[in-house]
């Protein structure tokens, strides 16, 4: 899974760049970094200030679309962890939950989360393939279809960086 040029360079030719990050819906901070590790809140697959869909996945919300959820909560994650790292090529992802909320009927939550996960990979290339769970909730917050929060690693700074 090796990819060429750094993460802002896979995200252009994906014709996409960082967003701002997404300002928190409750009482919390979108992201934290504690020695070599950055957590992210939950991140919801807001776009332009707004969710991108609504419901539960195996009802009103396809799979397909779920999927684009997650790609964007992953997104927004990214935004989150470069808030409090400049360079996103020391960034390593550890480990990804995505919360998907579902009918109770419906079991591709998997198959979901890989919206997000396929996306680290195209972003980060090896430093991308990380633990993942995928977990079906009955609700999440605003009634969006998927959350998904993120462990990264900040690697050190190679040999002449400053």
């Amino acid at each position: 899974m090796a990819a060429q040029g750094t993460p802002e360079e896979r995200l252009a030719e994906l014709g996409l760049t960082v967003p701002a990050v997404v300002p928190p819906v409750a009482t919390y901070v979108p992201a934290v970094r504690s020695a070599d590790r950055i957590y992210t809140a939950g991140q919801l697959p807001m776009r332009d200030g707004a969710l991108i869909a609504t419901g539960k996945v195996g009802g009103t919300v396809t799979p397909e679309v779920a999927a684009e959820c997650a790609r964007q909560c992953a997104l927004n994650a990214i935004a989150a962890i470069r808030s409090l790292v400049d360079d996103l090529s020391r960034i390593r992802i550890v480990k990804v939950v995505a919360f998907v909320a579902s009918t109770p009927d419906f079991t591709g939550q998997p198959k979901v989360a890989n919206g997000a996960s396929d996306f680290f990979g195209a972003v980060f290339g090896d430093a991308g393939v990380h633990a993942r769970s995928a977990v079906g909730v009955p609700v999440l917050p605003l009634d969006a279809p998927v959350e998904v929060e993120v462990i990264a690693e900040v690697l050190p700074a190679a040999e002449g960086d400053a």
